[in-house]
């Protein structure tokens, strides 16, 4: 992008990282969404959806994607022609969870290259008897996207609001939306659920606080209380890739006799690929955290009786895409995954709910 044009963006669409004191102005954009009178795959808790969300939805609906973009962060990009191999070692050794994949014969953005395609790549090769799992190594990404048919790509420009992004987000039930600079065509960012989250909680402090957030996370529903996905520490890793694809979680607690003794997230498979460990997938889950390259002080927890604002505020602090939620001493009750992470590597998932 040309620096004009950048210096006039950021004149128009101002950043708030860097400048967290200033509230980034405008106008609702004209392509904006309407507001639906019920927004899919929400908690079904009336409160969320009653008068007092509102402030929460027309501050999205009055700020624009690009201002939630920050002033610096890594971004990867992959051409389709690249083998899948060195894709998952780049995600790696960046510590980025996803990238946009550019075709050069189209000349554009085709779509995403994330953890879950790895994911559903072992799971749906390491025991097939027609293709060795070692063969997939030389393929390219054009052909596992491909296979069986190409998924559409979904995408956002720097000027549709932040509500709009969430509207996507869910209505698709996607973790991740690229943040598309409507004249070059150049991918700017990817926004996650955690970076309009802590948009929001910097400055929808100036906002009236609803009731919501002074409720319990467990008499709002918000989070998983029954049937949870979790995985024994002896189960092997093809076990828990089974549940990341059947369940579509974002990550397991690992428990021994009913106590949680760790969390194994969708961002612990892609190491797989860096210590080309994939061709082993009956080791236990156990073994697999033992290996896990960067070490993790306990898993962060909240517990039924805190509030929505208190588990807020918590994920927001510690940089975390989700939590675990435990009621102590006994075994888990909510399933969430929780991830220390630097800033701009976005998380895997969304927040609690």
């Amino acid at each position: 992008m040309g620096e004009g044009r950048r210096r006039e963006l950021v004149h128009s669409l101002p950043s708030w990282e860097g400048n967290p004191g200033v509230l980034p102005p405008g106008p609702p954009p004209p392509e904006s969404l309407p507001l639906p009178a019920v927004i899919p795959a929400l908690c079904p808790e009336a409160a969320f959806q009653g008068p007092e969300a509102e402030p929460y939805m027309h501050f999205l609906r009055n700020h624009h994607c690009y201002a939630a973009v920050p002033t610096s962060s890594k971004l990867l990009v992959f051409d389709t022609t690249l083998q899948m191999k060195k894709a998952f070692l780049a995600l790696v050794a960046n510590g980025v969870r996803a990238a946009p994949l550019w075709d050069s014969k189209q000349q554009c953005f085709v779509g995403m290259l994330t953890i879950t395609d790895f994911i559903n790549i072992l799971h749906r090769y390491y025991r097939s008897p027609l293709v060795q799992i070692y063969e997939l190594e030389e393929h390219k990404i054009e052909t596992w996207r491909g296979s069986p048919a190409p998924r559409p790509h979904i995408a956002a420009s720097v000027s549709p609001s932040l509500f709009d992004a969430v509207y996507r987000l869910i209505k698709n039930r996607i973790h991740r939306l690229p943040v598309i600079e409507p004249v070059s065509g150049n991918v700017l960012h990817i926004l996650t659920h955690k970076r309009i989250l802590k948009f929001l909680h910097i400055f929808g402090a100036m906002l009236p606080k609803p009731r919501f957030l002074h409720r319990t996370i467990q008499e709002l529903g918000v989070g998983t209380f029954r049937d949870i996905a979790q995985v024994l520490e002896t189960a092997p890793v093809y076990m828990a890739l089974e549940i990341f694809v059947d369940r579509r979680v974002s990550a397991l607690p690992v428990t021994n006799e009913g106590e949680v003794v760790g969390l194994y997230s969708r961002f612990d498979v892609i190491h797989l690929a860096a210590q080309k460990t994939y061709n082993n997938l009956d080791m236990s889950v156990r073994e697999a955290l033992k290996r896990r390259t960067v070490c993790l002080e306990g898993v962060l927890t909240c517990h039924p009786h805190e509030t929505m604002g208190d588990v807020i505020d918590r994920i927001v602090k510690e940089q975390v895409g989700l939590q675990s939620c435990s009621r102590p001493p006994g075994p888990v009750l909510a399933s969430r995954g929780a991830r220390p992470e630097p800033w701009g590597t976005p998380g895997q998932g969304a927040a609690v709910g």
